[in-house]
């Protein structure tokens, strides 16, 4: 891999057209050294990865050798294709350039191509093309299905892969990576490009831009971008909660932090947080702050709004999800606020940086811990932060579900011979270690369905003509692949439209099946009551109420990255580290440290105690929700075989807790690596959990449409036909294709099975075993998640200030 700047920047400088050179010069700006190394390898025709700080003009740098080309020859015809990961990020990147474009008075023509682009629009773009075209992962792919795909990118010279590592090891880059290969192949004499703030291993991106990785240049410039990272803490002598996620404790303090600064992102990590936050602070907004929300579900043209009046400066706020994490260059933004738990340094430093977004300028940034885990999470984020120490990217191979969409898309383009398609699959990242075998068993799937299954002609997406060829079996089958393809499987979803007034976003339709007339709930920013249902659409009228409802959505927690799990580790064994904790951490840990042992690096720890009828088991694992969740159900069937009589188990992404009516001895009995053995095939083969996941294969591989033309097809009915196909394969055809990669899908994704391996194998042998007579000062907080377990919302405060009364007077706090 080429990984050294280039020496002579005289001679790439005087090439510049002088258009830029000119504008260059007007803005009294000086093109930064690795924006001149990307000319210069661009000039040579390599391809790059650059690694760089927010603010250090790394969009410049990946368009500057496009803008030079163009100067020089603005030939009609795509030039260059830039590839988000986010609708508004396309959006944004081309109003940015369309500014100095005009200043330079090229004929330069700029568009985006997203899911929110009218029909008239797309329509023209399919036979004159911009020069510069900014997409989305699932916009290419359908491109790349159009017949005149060839014609369109074949004089393509620059690809741009924005934040690539936000597509690293998930099925939205599993696409991707496929559509890149495809590209190759349309567009030889293009160089790809990939640019991120935040990569820990560049190796791992490198194969993403070239089959022969040593063909990519590596630019990583030493910059230094300064970073402020705060945490907030009560300043009126409110006590840090025990457990919640909400962090409603710290919005009076919130609010004035927005009331201090010129221009605030909030984040949070889910669209329901999001809606209950904005809606706090707006109770508190009594100086009128302008206050914004900003999340995927809703309407494209409320979000719009929100980025435009934020480009504008028209706004004091935006609460946000990971809806505006990427890239967006509001220069005006002072100050980034994280509420909940970053979960990762990579994300966050992505969040922080949206603040101060120039390289000369401090990005700063105030974490809000929901409870006391948090409050540990946060002080190891801000150590990770200072220190510079990103998230390893994870990696996994290509998922088959999105191999048989994309082999549909390649004969949606034109037939294609089996042996050719498979040299370009293993061309693509995430696909090269793909063998011959697992190939040809996609390709029989979406041939034939399978075994079980092929007598159903609607399950035969692709026949073998006498040429050899591949091509669609009729064109049905073309409509149904545009109008599902992606790898984002969403719950069925309804339009929220204000009655006589605008459409305001989507809700899930469960949610939807609860609500009767009368009922109110917050959406958009605002208190809405339930009206009705009219042709699939939730109509709304404003409402005034003390309690109403909040949607909730599939998806939206973050996982605790390995990382940060090992740093909160590490800070708990420091003492000197301890020292500097805030005053109510240093008694809770102290206290811990003398009534049981604090966890650390080199020993599992687990308490055992009773209370009341019941005891309870309580492990220290730091191994995330998921792999908490797999392993209570583990560990109470074994649990069970012992004669324990488990009753149930509550798992945070920090511990697990369970309770049983007799008392474990041995803790070292439970906890080894055999757990993940015939255990773990027989729950996941009796557990629901398999049933949803099929879902969610199932569509991705074209087996089940979420969309059907001229038909509105509800959540319950695609449940109900994947369920029945789900029968059928494990009856008849048990090895089938589409079970194999739903259970690799429920491994990888929700059960954590890597992770929690590694954690059996770490600690095999290596429990620390605590029996105590009472609750801990650290299975506190585990304890009243257990209290949260299926109370009503109007019992909660009440049922939870009781227990969380009593268990601090146990645990002596």
């Amino acid at each position: 891999m080429v990984s050294a700047p280039l020496n002579d920047k005289s001679e790439i400088i005087t090439a510049l057209p002088e258009a830029l050179q000119a504008w260059f010069h007007d803005k009294q700006w000086h093109i930064y050294p690795h924006q001149l190394d990307m000319l210069g390898h661009a000039q040579a025709g390599r391809s790059a990865l650059l690694i760089a700080p927010t603010g250090a003009g790394k969009t410049l740098a990946g368009f500057l050798p496009s803008l030079a080309a163009l100067a020089h020859n603005p030939a009609p015809g795509l030039h260059t294709l830039y590839i988000s990961p986010l609708k508004a990020l396309a959006v944004d990147i081309a109003r940015n350039l369309e500014t100095p474009v005009q200043e330079m008075g090229l004929p330069i023509r700029i568009e985006t191509r997203t899911g929110d682009t009218p029909q008239s629009k797309r329509t023209r773009q399919r036979v004159s093309p911009p020069h510069m075209l900014m997409t989305t992962p699932e916009s290419l792919e359908i491109m790349l299905s159009w017949p005149e795909a060839p014609q369109l990118f074949g004089r393509v010279k620059r690809i741009i892969i924005d934040e690539i590592h936000t597509v690293v090891g998930n099925k939205r880059g599993d696409l991707l990576s496929l559509s890149l290969a495809a590209l190759r192949q349309l567009a030889p004499e293009a160089s790809f490009v990939g640019l991120s703030a935040t990569i820990a291993d560049a190796s791992q991106l490198t194969t993403w831009l070239s089959p022969n990785p040593d063909e990519v240049a590596i630019l990583s410039p030493e910059l230094d971008k300064q970073m402020q990272v705060d945490i907030l803490l009560p300043a009126d002598g409110t006590e840090i909660p025990w457990a919640g996620h909400s962090a409603f404790y710290a919005v009076p303090n919130v609010y004035a932090l927005l009331k201090q600064h010129r221009m605030t992102l909030v984040f949070v990590n889910t669209r329901a947080q999001a809606e209950m936050m904005f809606q706090a602070l707006w109770h508190h907004n009594d100086d009128h702050l302008r206050i914004g929300l900003h999340h995927g579900s809703l309407d494209v043209q409320q979000r719009r709004k929100v980025e435009a009046a934020m480009t504008a400066g028209l706004l004091d706020a935006v609460v946000a999800t990971s809806s505006l994490d990427l890239g967006i260059d509001w220069s005006d933004i002072d100050l980034v606020v994280q509420i909940g738990a970053p979960k990762g340094s990579a994300r966050l430093i992505q969040r922080i940086g949206r603040a101060g977004h120039r390289l000369d300028a401090v990005s700063k940034a105030v974490l809000v811990p929901a409870n006391r885990f948090e409050m540990l999470e946060a002080i190891a984020a801000r150590r990770n932060v200072k220190a510079r120490i990103l998230d390893r990217l994870p990696d996994h191979p290509g998922a088959l579900d999105v191999l048989a969409q994309h082999l549909i898309g390649r004969a949606l383009a034109s037939p294609f011979q089996a042996d050719d398609m498979y040299a370009q699959i293993c061309s693509a990242a995430a696909y090269r270690d793909l063998t011959r075998a697992d190939f040809d068993a996609v390709l029989h799937f979406v041939t034939t369905g399978g075994y079980s299954l092929e007598h159903y002609s609607q399950f035969q997406k692709l026949v073998k003509g006498v040429d050899g060829a591949y091509r669609l079996t009729n064109k049905q089958i073309a409509t149904r692949w545009r109008m599902n393809v992606g790898t984002i499987v969403e719950s069925a979803v309804m339009k929220v439209k204000l009655k006589n007034g605008p459409v305001l976003g989507e809700i899930e339709e469960y949610f939807v099946q609860n609500l009767s007339s009368g009922d109110s709930f917050i959406f958009a920013g605002r208190v809405l009551e339930f009206a009705g249902i009219k042709v699939n659409t939730v109509e709304v009228r404003p409402a005034h109420s003390a309690e109403p409802k909040v949607p909730a959505y599939n998806g939206g927690r973050l996982p605790l990255s390995v990382n940060m799990a090992e740093t909160v580790r590490e800070i708990l064994q420091d003492p000197d580290m301890r020292q500097h904790f805030p005053a109510p951490l240093q008694h809770w840990l102290g206290l811990q440290a003398y009534r049981s042992a604090l966890p650390n690096t080199r020993e599992l720890l687990v308490e055992t105690f009773p209370r009341g009828p019941k005891f309870y088991m309580v492990a220290y694992s730091f191994a995330g929700r998921n792999a908490h969740q797999t392993l209570g159900m583990l560990l109470t069937k074994r649990m069970e075989r012992l004669g324990y009589e488990p009753l149930g188990f509550v798992a945070t992404d920090y511990a697990i807790a369970i309770w049983s009516l007799r008392h474990v001895d041995s803790a070292d009995a439970l906890f080894n690596a055999d757990l993940l053995g015939d255990d773990l095939e027989e729950w996941m083969a009796e557990s629901s959990m398999l049933k949803r996941c099929f879902r969610q294969v199932a569509t991705i591989a074209g087996l089940i449409d979420q969309n059907l033309p001229g038909a509105e097809k509800t959540g319950r009915q695609v449940t109900i036909n994947s369920d029945l196909i789900y029968d059928v394969l494990r009856r008849h055809q048990p090895d089938h294709l589409l079970l194999q990669a739903t259970r690799q899908d429920a491994a990888r994704n929700l059960t954590d099975i890597r992770r929690l391996s590694d954690l059996l194998a770490r600690f095999d042998g290596a429990i620390c075993h605590k029996k105590l007579d009472r609750v801990s000062p650290l299975a506190v907080p585990l304890m009243l998640e257990v209290g949260r377990e299926s109370v009503t919302s109007q019992a909660v405060e009440t049922m939870l200030s009781e227990l969380e009364s009593d268990l601090l007077a146990e645990a002596g706090l």
